[in-house]
């Protein structure tokens, strides 16, 4: 039985880049490149990425890339060629589980952020992801970052070709639309 990675990974934890990795810019989504012999501080370890900091800036950096921490890189989730409409909706909502707002330690399904997904053929074959979430107030400055860190693991599998995350307002979000174990986790009984 393998270990998860991320169970390696704790808090304050300072790790030395073994190469250079592409990183999601925290709060702006941006890609960013940090560099090899670079030192970052883990703040978060969830789902299947780290949030870390390097010189006074927040970084995601994804599963797949986790060997630039020294850890085992995890594989990118896909789907067989012929999965059926239930596998690729599925495989997104698992996507969107390992997503978490880098300051939260609960998933944004859990959370409650996700309002919606569909999956559309597009008229070239191609399959496209519309994904209606929202966050947890207005000013919240996260959406991007998790916007893209859902876009990117669902591109993970070969049948989408776009995925859009739409950020929305309506209706606004309350604690209620948490699951129980989100509640739980961050103490909300």
């Amino acid at each position: 039985m393998t270990m998860d990675p991320l169970s390696q990974v704790y808090k304050g934890q300072e790790m030395p880049l073994q190469r250079d990795v592409d990183a999601i810019s925290i709060p702006f989504g941006k890609t960013v490149a940090l560099v090899e012999d670079s030192t970052v501080v883990v703040m978060q370890a969830k789902g299947s990425s780290v949030s870390v900091s390097h010189e006074g800036r927040l970084y995601l950096i994804e599963g797949h890339d986790l060997d630039a921490l020294g850890l085992e890189a995890l594989e990118r989730p896909t789907l067989d060629p012929g999965a059926s409409e239930e596998e690729m909706e599925a495989f997104v909502w698992a996507q969107l589980r390992t997503c978490f707002d880098p300051e939260i330690p609960v998933n944004i399904v859990d959370l409650g952020l996700v309002y919606g997904c569909r999956i559309e053929r597009l008229l070239t074959g191609e399959c496209m992801v519309t994904i209606r979430m929202t966050l947890t107030a207005p000013g919240c400055g996260m959406g991007d970052v998790i916007a893209e860190d859902a876009r990117r693991k669902i591109l993970g599998a070969p049948q989408f070709s776009k995925v859009h995350v739409k950020i929305v307002f309506d209706p606004p979000w309350s604690r209620e639309m948490m699951s129980e174990e989100a509640r739980l986790e961050l103490g909300m009984f």
